[in-house]
């Protein structure tokens, strides 16, 4: 199913689509480094509440509504006449690593939540790996996007 009056608009469904998408993904490659440099912090303190304040901002005023543009501007380009055919193999990699991105950003939400109680339980070591996930992820859908090897 398409809809035709979107190809009137496409150019702008795609720029912000490409807005959305840079703002999520500067969300999900800091947070993680927050989450490293909120384990050296005593919970409770100064220090800890200031991270826990910026985590919040970072997640819930940026890089939440970020993602649902980017689903939003992404569903509409999909929904524009000539954009996909039904046998574009690069469109199902590059969505099932779009589902993956949505899955790490809910991860992340998750953890949030136990910095902001004061119940982490992971090691620095954790998000410093965790924090490589959403790169190579967007590595990959760049990659289908762009060279479209299938």
């Amino acid at each position: 199913m398409t809809i035709t009056a979107l190809a009137y608009v496409y150019p702008w469904i795609k720029a912000f689509h490409v807005m959305s998408i840079i703002a999520w993904m500067a969300g999900l490659l800091y947070l993680p480094r927050l989450f490293v440099y909120h384990c050296d912090t005593i919970p409770g303190s100064i220090e800890s509440e200031r991270f826990k304040l910026m985590e919040r901002r970072l997640y819930k005023q940026i890089a939440t509504p970020a993602m649902i543009a980017a689903w939003i501007f992404g569903i509409l380009l999909v929904l524009t006449p000539g954009v996909l055919a039904g046998s574009d193999g690069w469109f199902h990699v590059k969505l099932l690593c779009v589902i993956l991105l949505s899955g790490a950003h809910g991860a992340m939400g998750g953890w949030r939540r136990a910095f902001l109680h004061d119940r982490n339980i992971k090691p620095q070591r954790y998000y410093r790996i965790a924090n490589e996930i959403p790169a190579a992820l967007m590595i990959v859908i760049v990659i289908m996007v762009i060279v479209k090897p299938f």
